[in-house]
Parts: structure tokens; sequence; C-alpha cells
């Protein structure tokens, strides 16, 4: 016969209710106490009916994550380190591709609120009205996308620019282009914003172009660009756009890095083993998903209003073989 709450509540000497309690809302019962259920369904190998748990809690245990892309590697790191975080809280994760679609976005996040606790939205398109509106829905984390008191998790893209101009300013570089992401990018606007300080202090003249699809496509169709914009370094909006890049750059016989130096964003897997090695700044795809399912948690928990919701975290300049000093002309 399978172990019932009641044969727990019966071995540790406690009423069904705390049980349920101690398993699912610990903070409502005494230490000792939890730790006494705990020992004994782990005695009993009792695994909690989630339909049972959900009458009694409210909650389904299940989290969405929505992402824009799925195909882009990007977006399978954070959802490795979503899965990770929520598996240890005991959560199991939905997950849904709105395939770059403002209104797939958001019906999606509407369809998910009723089989979820929380949604986890990774740089969402939706207007900021639209998404303030699907915060009343359901518990709403935002990563990479920072609106008002949504909770959000940030990485820090300004910063990463900076260091990628700081880096091509050290080498001699004074005019170089920027190839733009999506125009409602959150993150594409950051490196925007940190890229006209950087640019001064290092007395480079940046061109940009675009906005393209953060594509191998379209980093292949903003290659030409650059080059006839006669910049000797191009920093792309993504990796898959820089992979593009040297693909189209080594059609045209343009030798990377002595006549172009190209620069990507991520630190995808496919950006250390090019060859040339990529020259990117590495942004903390797993980190990001883990901060987002703690920030969601700790929502759906009734933490603290007064706590910061808003995380950023570092990124960094990964050098490698797709940068040196610009050709002499």
């Amino acid at each position: 016969m399978p172990v019932t709450i009641h044969d727990v509540a019966r071995r540790a000497a406690v009423s069904t209710s705390t049980v349920s309690r101690a398993l699912s809302a610990s903070h409502l019962v005494r230490p000792d106490t939890r730790e006494r259920v705990l020992a004994a369904a782990k005695e009993l190998s009792y695994q909690p009916n989630p339909a049972a748990r959900s009458l009694i809690t409210g909650r389904t245990g299940n989290l969405g994550i929505v992402v824009s892309d799925l195909s882009n590697p990007f977006y399978t790191g954070v959802l490795r380190g979503v899965q990770a975080r929520a598996r240890r809280s005991g959560y199991a994760v939905f997950f849904v591709d709105a395939e770059e679609d403002s209104a797939s976005e958001q019906a999606l996040v509407r369809t998910m609120a009723r089989q979820v606790d929380g949604v986890i939205m990774c740089a969402p398109i939706a207007s900021d009205p639209q998404l303030y509106a699907l915060a009343e829905v359901t518990s709403l984390v935002l990563l990479n996308r920072r609106l008002g008191d949504i909770p959000a998790v940030l990485m820090a893209s300004a910063n990463g620019i900076r260091q990628v101009l700081d880096h091509l300013g050290a080498l001699g570089h004074r005019r170089c282009a920027y190839l733009n992401g999506p125009s409602k990018s959150w993150s594409n606007r950051e490196r925007r914003r940190g890229m006209r300080s950087a640019a001064a202090r290092n007395n480079i003249d940046v061109i940009q172009f675009g906005p393209f699809e953060p594509t191998f496509d379209g980093g292949i169709q903003a290659a030409d660009l650059a080059v006839a914009g006669g910049v000797t370094a191009i920093m792309a909006y993504n990796d898959l756009m820089a992979l593009g890049v040297l693909s189209r750059l080594a059609h045209r016989g343009v030798r990377v890095p002595e006549d172009m130096s190209v620069v990507g964003f991520d630190d995808l897997l496919f950006a250390a083993v090019c060859s040339p090695p990529l020259t990117t700044v590495a942004m903390p795809m797993e980190a990001g998903g883990r901060a987002a399912v703690d920030l969601l948690l700790a929502g759906i928990d009734g933490a603290d209003d007064d706590a910061d919701v808003h995380r950023e975290l570092s990124t960094n300049l990964i050098v490698r073989a797709t940068t040196t000093v610009p050709p002499i002309r």
C-alpha cells in the first residue's frame, strides 16, 4: 500500500495538518517539529501527492518561463539555471517559446498563469503597459528587462560594452562598428547607453548599423555594411551575429584579426571552438536563471516588500583570437 500523509503523521506523532505545513510552509512550523516530520517522511519513503498538496496550499508546484527564441543557445543556458534551482526547491518548470512575437508572449503568460505559481519572462518584447498588466495576472520576474517595481534579474550589458571599447581602444582602434540587435531589446539599449561614455573616453568613433535579427544570418547581412563603413573592428549584438560576421568576412577574404577585429556578446560554447576563437563578453546565463527563480520564489512566499527586487549580475570580457591592433592604412 502506498504511504500516506496519515502514516507520516502517526510516525512523527503530529497531526496531518502539521505534516502538510512542515512539507509546504515550513516557516509555520517549529524547527524541531519540522525535523521530526522530515525524518518520518524519509523513513517511510513518503512522496507527497502534488494534486492533494495544491488543494491544501493553493499552489501548483510549477513555474513557467517564456523565452523569445528557443533556438538561441543563450536561452538554453538560462533554462539550465532555472531548471536546476527550481528542482532543488521542489518545483517543476514549464517553458515556452514566444518566437519573437509580442502577442504570443502575452498569450502564453496568461495561459500558463492558470497552471503555474509564477512566470519568468526572458528578454520580453511586450510594451511597458502590457508587462504591468501581466504582472497583475501572476507573479512575474523579468530577465534582462527593467521596469518599475517588477522583480528583475539584469545582466550588466552596459558595463560589458565598456570593457569591449576599453579593450579596442587600448589596441589602437579609432573607428568601430556596432551591429544593433532587435530594436525592442533592453540589452541592446543598455549596450548603446554604455557605449557613449566609453567611446568618448577612448576617442573611438562608433558607427552603428541595424537593427538586425540576432542570428547567424543577421550577422552575414550586417558584415558587408560594416566593411563598407571603413571600420577596423566590429562589435556584434551577440555571438550568433558575430559568427555570421566571421563567416562572411572569410568568404570575402577579409582576414580576422589582421584586417578586421570582431567581438561578440554572450560567450556561447561556439565562441570558444570557432576558428579563430571569438573575443566576447561572457553573460552569466545559468546564474541569471538561478537568480530569477530565487526572486520568483521570494515573491511567491511573500518576502519582505522592502527587499531589493532588482539583481544585477556582472559581465566580463573574454579576450581570444579575433581582436588585435588595427591594420596600418
